[in-house]
């Protein structure tokens, strides 16, 4: 009986064991890889489900290495801090999106071919719904919020800018391919052959590498994710709104 208990007590202690932060990078990398082409090519259709359901599974991998809500960036006690920054961002993003969509000179960067058949309903649905939740509350939770919090936990902010925004450049290789076409305004930069293509794509991951740096950066200062999620959502939102108005 004293043998029985005991093997239950070790099965019961090794169910519990916490973590490692290796182990949880490793895991959330692992989440991540098939998410991407889930969201991308598999079932983009679900994408606003998909984003909700992996947010909250990394969300319990950060828990579980022995993380808290101040490591995710979403501490109740600077929420607000966080919020402020957001707003302040929003705005500077809009007012840059006004001017630049009034100019003739960078008003033809708008331009997208994404946009030709979408409907005004289409593009509210994507700026409120698709946008914040779909790709917002996915990208920040797993690479300024958990991936983050893991590694600054462990090596510092520093490491963990650098951890964080290389996977978030290398997260946007599917989302990227077919972009200079796409995007007429790159075409002349990239022409239309499989090498510019692929000069297409690596751009686009060294850029999306370098926004992920200022995004940490943000969450740093800040303290708070909703600082970078406000940022991120205003780029994406107010792109699909000044490519649908410009088209």
């Amino acid at each position: 009986m004293s043998r029985k208990g005991t093997g239950s007590a070790g099965g019961a202690a090794r169910v519990s064991r916490p973590l490692g932060t290796g182990e949880a990078v490793g895991i959330t990398v692992a989440v991540l890889t098939v998410a991407n082409p889930v969201n991308n090519r598999w079932a983009p259709s679900f994408g606003v489900l998909t984003a909700v359901v992996v947010s909250a599974l990394l969300l319990a991998l950060l828990f579980r290495a022995g993380g808290t809500w101040a490591d995710a960036g979403l501490d109740p006690a600077t929420l607000k801090r966080g919020a402020r920054w957001a707003a302040v961002l929003i705005g500077l993003v809009g007012a840059g999106y006004a001017v630049a969509a009034l100019l003739p000179v960078t008003r033809g960067l708008f331009a997208d071919e994404r946009y030709g058949g979408l409907t005004g309903g289409q593009v509210a649905l994507r700026v409120l719904v698709t946008v914040p939740v779909g790709t917002v509350l996915l990208e920040e939770v797993a690479f300024r919020g958990v991936l983050y919090g893991l590694v600054c936990r462990a090596r510092g902010a520093v490491w963990a800018t650098a951890v964080s925004s290389v996977l978030f450049g290398v997260w946007h290789v599917l989302p990227s391919l077919g972009l200079a076409a796409d995007k007429p305004a790159l075409t002349p930069l990239f022409g239309r052959s499989a090498l510019g293509a692929v000069a297409a794509v690596v751009a686009a991951v060294l850029f999306t590498g370098a926004a992920g740096v200022l995004f940490c950066e943000l969450r740093r200062r800040s303290g708070s994710l909703p600082a970078p999620m406000g940022l991120h959502w205003a780029v994406n939102a107010f792109g699909y709104l000044a490519g649908f108005l410009l088209r």
